[in-house]
């Protein structure tokens, strides 16, 4: 596809003389992609604002109108296509995207679709979400492609260029993620040295009283600057806004790359270490409640005392090599070492006036291994006018988990409105001792198909799975299963800038392990089954991108019962989750960027072991979501953005037994920055303010509930020199 390049500078009247920041907006025409990148001149020498030179290119991964989404993304062994060319519901988040925001964390940015919410507010032990009603943890992110290399607790966000979600079971694309999870996948792209040097200093602050340093340094080198190293590092450390919360985080990363046209190659490697002194709780409800209580203040600590460490250390090398113009091989490989210390406090919430039952303390103490790796053939080819993407991969997944567990301690009573302090733990602290094994391996072979001048994709696929599950402490629970998981999808373009597709996806997940405080610990569940069915349409009218799709997801049910503080999980006949999802992006007019989406669950259990739950709702998942997020370059001082985002979602059931409504809520975000000169270097300001309104909300997982975080206020200023 041949891409041409215009130059086109709009003057603005402005108070500035002629300055050196760009930002980048983007039209899609036709096939090809048009970016604007502007600078502006005026007659401040401090002011920033775009001028524009268009470049069209037909790079799947370029910014879309606006900058904050990608046009498209990887799809792992299917590849990297356009979000117009691919038959699923994929959102690719840009860096510009991540910046904006000030993210921090993964779920800062994916939860501007309706279809994803955090279900741990910040803050908390680990970070966790909700894709299309389906619980996922970070351990089913994946990295570059690769599983098992992303902390338990969280990513440090500082090195992620690009964030990938694909919406429905990404099995056959991703392989499988340990924990299971199939509403979704989730793919963290790592920064590259670009073409132009990067150097950026960055100063933090965080309410009520953490400040921090980021350092973001880039460069390329060699006669045709094939070679390229890109590093990160982050410094933080203060009271965060939970009452007697002190958090410091330290991360560090490298990533060096390769392209010497037929051969890729890059190594990334990351450390992390969290140290924090009183971390954001959860609760179980007893059984016996069905008024949900009024949600405390985010800023409340309801666990006075815990505390938390955590150290990850992984590498990760991947390389492509063009045999010939129409045949590559690929493989990766990964290793990751997560470590983690924390207090393991527990209790119920017994009535609606917050009394809790007895308050127990102890230990969780976890060390995760993993190795990962992924090869495979990508062949292109045609046959009688048919264009053929024939893809062979194989990938793997060993993981061993370590732990320590203990919660022996002199039970106190407490309530959520006067939360006690927590009793010291009893018992003696020990290592973490080997406890389960998971061993995920898969055969895929692929055929992508175009017909009609593009304007016919047939996606057709077999993945050959096998799970292996071993207890390490009880060898009678440990299973060895194999499946073959399809995909069938089908995308038609009846006009150049309308897409409608369809798409048939099945999985076999690991079955995991209970919890080590469940009433039932460390019981095995065996693999099971998903399947998803979906169909949609997208229209890109030029700036603007509409989708709307429907879906059924099946998997099995998941059931969490709290009987007088103690909670018992299992596996309980089937969860079907249907959805409708209605999304918009891109740039309204120049200046004014927006995102915005609604989804709307429609949920049943069924073929449950004694019926008692047949026909009812699925717990944990909302009636509906809404997003609104609007970014706006200001008219009247060059260089000033604001935007807000407003976020709902609708009301559910606290567990499949819809004995008890966890309610819903909504609050906004809003913030500014602003780009300017100073000392000849550009500088960038930003401001956010979190939950604008402090609304106190519960935040649902299957299971458990936790505090929403407080009015938070997020600021930093960026050098660039």
């Amino acid at each position: 596809m041949a891409s041409a390049v215009r130059h086109l500078v709009l003057m603005a009247p402005m108070l500035a003389a002629p300055l050196a920041y760009a930002q980048t907006a983007s039209t899609s025409t036709g096939s090809s992609m048009t970016t604007a990148t502007t600078t502006t001149t005026g007659s401040n020498s401090n002011a920033v604002l775009p001028t524009v030179t268009v470049t069209e290119s037909a790079d799947p991964t370029a910014p879309y109108a606006g900058g904050l989404v990608a046009r498209g993304g990887s799809l792992g062994v299917l590849g990297t296509a356009s979000v117009m060319d691919t038959p699923f519901s994929t959102t690719n988040y840009t860096s510009q995207g991540i910046e904006d925001v000030q993210a921090r964390a993964i779920g800062d940015v994916i939860t501007n679709d309706a279809s994803v919410r955090n279900t741990n507010g910040n803050g908390g032990f680990g970070d966790s979400y909700q894709i299309r009603g389906f619980t996922m943890s970070a351990n089913d992110v994946a990295f570059n492609g690769l599983y098992g290399l992303v902390p338990l607790t969280r990513m440090p966000i500082a090195m992620v260029e690009r964030i990938e979600v694909l919406k429905g079971p990404g099995t056959l694309m991703y392989g499988m993620g340990p924990a299971g999870g199939i509403g979704g996948a989730v793919n963290l792209v790592p920064k590259r040295a670009t073409e132009d040097p990067i150097s950026s200093v960055t100063a933090t602050y965080l309410s009520n009283a953490q400040f921090g340093l980021k350092v973001d340094l880039g460069r390329r080198f060699g006669e045709n600057q094939e070679w390229g190293i890109r590093v990160n590092a982050l410094y933080a450390d203060g009271n965060t806004g939970l009452s007697g919360s002190n958090q410091q985080q330290t991360m560090g990363s490298v990533a060096l790359d390769y392209n010497g046209g037929r051969v890729r190659w890059s190594l990334d490697a990351y450390t992390q270490h969290e140290d924090a002194r009183n971390f954001r709780p959860q609760f179980s409800i007893d059984s016996s409640l069905t008024t949900m209580p009024a949600a405390p203040s985010g800023k409340t600590n309801l666990y006075p005392g815990t505390t938390l460490q955590s150290d990850d250390k992984a590498v990760a090398t991947r390389l492509e090599y063009d045999i010939n113009d129409k045949l590559t091989a690929y493989g990766a490989v990964g290793y990751h070492v997560a470590e983690s210390a924390q207090s393991w406090p527990g209790t119920s919430i017994m009535n609606v006036r917050g009394d809790t039952g007895t308050l127990y303390n102890g230990y969780y103490d976890q060390r995760v291994t993993s190795t990962s790796a992924d090869i495979g053939l990508r062949a292109r080819f045609d046959t009688g006018g048919i264009k053929h993407t024939l893809m062979l991969g194989a990938n793997m997944l060993d993981q061993q988990t370590d732990y320590f567990f203990d919660s022996q301690s002199t039970g106190v009573t407490s309530n959520l409105y006067n939360p006690a302090p927590l009793p010291a733990a009893a018992g003696v602290r020990g290592q973490p001792m080997p406890q389960n094994q998971i061993r995920l391996t898969s055969l895929a072979l692929t055929d992508t198909l175009s017909l009609i001048d593009d304007r016919l994709r047939l996606i057709a696929g077999l993945r050959r799975q096998q799970v292996y599950q071993h207890s390490l402490t009880d060898a009678a629970q440990s299973s060895n299963r194999t499946a073959i998981s399809p995909v069938l999808a089908v995308v038609v373009k009846p006009l150049e800038n309308l897409s409608v597709y369809a798409n048939y996806t099945a999985a076999l997940s690991a079955g995991g392990f209970t919890g080590a405080n469940d009433g039932n610990p460390n019981q095995q569940f065996p693999p099971y089954k998903s399947k998803q069915y979906e169909t949609g349409v997208k229209a890109d009218w030029g700036r603007v991108t509409t989708t709307a799709a429907v879906f059924q997801i099946e998997q099995a049910n998941s059931t969490s019962t709290t009987i007088n503080g103690t909670t018992y999980t299992s596996q309980d006949g089937r969860a079907r989750i249907r959805g409708l999802e209605l999304s918009a992006y891109g740039e309204l007019q120049r200046g004014l960027r927006f995102n915005a989406s609604g989804t709307f669950f429609d949920t049943k259990q069924s073929h449950t072991g004694d019926g008692a739950t047949d026909g009812k709702d699925v717990g944990a998942v909302p009636n509906h979501n809404f997003n609104l997020g609007l970014d706006w370059d200001t008219p009247w001082l060059a260089g000033l953005a604001l935007n807000t985002r407003v976020t709902n979602t609708g009301s559910m059931w606290y567990s499949n037994a819809n004995a008890l409504k966890v309610p819903g809520w909504t609050r906004m975000d809003v913030g500014a920055r602003y780009i300017t000169k100073t000392a000849g270097q550009v500088v960038t300001y930003r401001a956010n303010i979190e939950n604008l309104f402090d609304k106190n909300y519960w935040v649902m997982q299957n299971g458990y509930v936790g505090t929403s975080s407080g009015r938070t206020f997020v600021l930093s200023a960026k050098v660039d020199f």
